[in-house]
This record gives structure tokens, C-alpha cells and sequence, in this order.
């Protein structure tokens, strides 16, 4: 009898330091979600012509954009502004398509997009939910780039030397930093998935 009981208690307590675990890396991925805001480009489709389009307009919109977020100090700030800018991006991403030879309609909006866990350089952000400025060529159909603009890491600033240290906690910003939740990545994103399945 005693035994069983000494059985349930470890079991219990491996469950629930196994659950705060959990918990704890899910809450720091969602903090880091709700700080970041990222860029999102879709190609018209995956033909090599439209996918060489894609990075001409990465390259147009990002060299436009450069230091226009320096200015801003935590993310709604930084979505003010990005929201007050989605007209410039979208005539440099219009214009860069036409002199292109291309005719396709470009839509920019300011909307929250699900992300796979992806790495941008030495940084890893977590599957989930994120605000992004996408940028729609065409059809949109085609394999898309993405990279951060808050804090602004494609977006380039004159002033920040290590953005991400500006925007997230000190534990925030290990999680990114650091490549040893790699498997903690695998899950999350196997939850995050699973979450979506019943939206």
C-alpha cells in the first residue's frame, strides 16, 4: 500500500514538473511572439522568374524601409508605425514589380500570420503566431521569405547594434539565442499545430 502511494507521489511530481516545464517554455515563446513583428513575402508562384521577383522586392523594400522603426521603443509603437508606412511599401513593391516587366497586383497588410519555428542568422523564433507585414505578389502562391522588422533586424538601423536585446527579457532572448531547444521547438510546434487543427 505504501508503496503505491510512494509510486502515485513521484509520478505525480514528474507529471507536474513536467507540465510547470512545459508551461514555462510555452509562456517565454509567446512572450517573444508578442514582441516581434515580421516581414513575409509570397511569390506570384515557384517559377525561378517569379521567385528572382520576390528577392527584387525584398531588396527594394527593405533598402526603402532602413531605419524607419528606430524610432520606436516597444511593438505597438513599432506597429504604429509600420501601419503608417504600409502605403509607401506597397508603391515601392508596386513599382519594383512594374519595372520589372511584371504586371501583377502587390497587396501589403499588417496582419497576425502563423509561423514555423524558423532561423534568421544565429536566431531561432518559435512556431506560433506572429504580427508580419506581408507582402502579397501576385497570386501569392509561391515560396515566401520572411525575416524580422522589430526589433529591426532586415530592416537595417543606424542606431541599434544588438536590437534583439532592446525588445526581449533576458530569458527571451536565451530562448532565441541559444541552440539548445531544438527538440522544445519540435514540440511546441507540434502543440501549436495541433492548437490550429481546432481553431
Amino acid at each position: 500500500m505504501h508503496k503505491t502511494r510512494w509510486i502515485k507521489a513521484v509520478t505525480g511530481g514528474l507529471v507536474l514538473c513536467l507540465t510547470l516545464s512545459v508551461c514555462g517554455f510555452y509562456g517565454t515563446c509567446a512572450g517573444v511572439r508578442d514582441r516581434v513583428i515580421r516581414l513575409h513575402i509570397l511569390a506570384n508562384s515557384d517559377s525561378t522568374a517569379d521567385q528572382h521577383l520576390k528577392m527584387q522586392v525584398r531588396d527594394a523594400v527593405t533598402a526603402a524601409a532602413a531605419g524607419w522603426l528606430d524610432g520606436a521603443q516597444d511593438t505597438e509603437k513599432a506597429l504604429t508605425l509600420a501601419r503608417e508606412h504600409l502605403p509607401v511599401i506597397q508603391q515601392v513593391a508596386q513599382r519594383t514589380v512594374h519595372e520589372a516587366g511584371y504586371r501583377y497586383p502587390v497587396t501589403v497588410t499588417l496582419d497576425k500570420t502563423y509561423f514555423t519555428t524558423r532561423q534568421y542568422d544565429t536566431v531561432t523564433l518559435p512556431a506560433g503566431t506572429y504580427q508580419a507585414v506581408r507582402i502579397e505578389i501576385g497570386e501569392a502562391k509561391g515560396q515566401n521569405w520572411w525575416c524580422v522588422v522589430f526589433p529591426p533586424l532586415c530592416f537595417g538601423s543606424a542606431i541599434r547594434e544588438d536590437p534583439m536585446s532592446e525588445v526581449l527579457t533576458g530569458d527571451q532572448q536565451a530562448l532565441v539565442s541559444s541552440g539548445e531547444y531544438r527538440v522544445r521547438f519540435a514540440v511546441l510546434e507540434w502543440l501549436e499545430d495541433l492548437f490550429s487543427w481546432f481553431r
